[in-house]
């Protein structure tokens, strides 16, 4: 049975991960060996030259300059203000599709973790459903009380959670067919 520890310890996990992951992404986007790899257009275009054509050896793998280091993550608020087409021409089409779905999945998430923290998990975790039914085989653990497994049977409460829902189903559609 999951607790809230084991939840916490798999959030940081992937939290420390997604850390690395993303400063590693950064550190060999600036190297000037990956440059055909990052920037592939820049070459097509001939706003970038090879970096192994010219320099000394070690410069031509390794990026010197400790001032891109610095900034390496200077690229994000840029890429999330760009307008569409300079970002299809910048980046080509499926970062747009990319970055498009991440928007509209924040716009539609972030809304309804805010609904559902401050107004079901209460709703929940104030209920009594899982003491007042006395199962003899099974077990509870904290992570069920925050759930709708708590509400007791009848109850009012569950009112809550249809509301709920369709609030949560209206505001996805609104924000789909914006």
């Amino acid at each position: 049975m999951a607790t809230l520890a084991d939840i916490g310890v798999a959030a940081a996990i992937n939290i420390i991960s997604a850390l690395i992951f993303l400063l590693l992404f950064a550190i060999l986007r600036i190297q000037p060996f990956n440059d055909r790899v990052y920037f592939p257009k820049w070459y097509l275009k001939g706003l970038r030259s090879n970096p192994l054509n010219s320099g000394a050896f070690v410069s031509k793998i390794v990026n010197f300059d400790f001032r891109s280091y610095i900034r390496f993550l200077n690229w994000i608020p840029a890429a999330l203000q760009m307008p569409e087409p300079e970002l299809i021409d910048h980046a080509g089409l499926d970062s747009a599709v990319y970055l498009r779905i991440y928007l509209i999945g924040i716009k539609i998430f972030f809304p309804i973790a805010i609904l559902s923290w401050s107004i079901l998990v209460p709703v929940n975790l104030t209920s009594h459903g899982l003491q007042l039914a006395k199962l003899r085989n099974v077990t509870s653990s904290n992570i069920d009380k925050l759930s709708i497994s708590n509400v007791e049977r009848g109850s009012d409460r569950f009112w809550a959670h249809l509301v709920m829902a369709y609030a949560f189903t209206i505001w996805t559609c609104y924000v789909l067919m914006r």
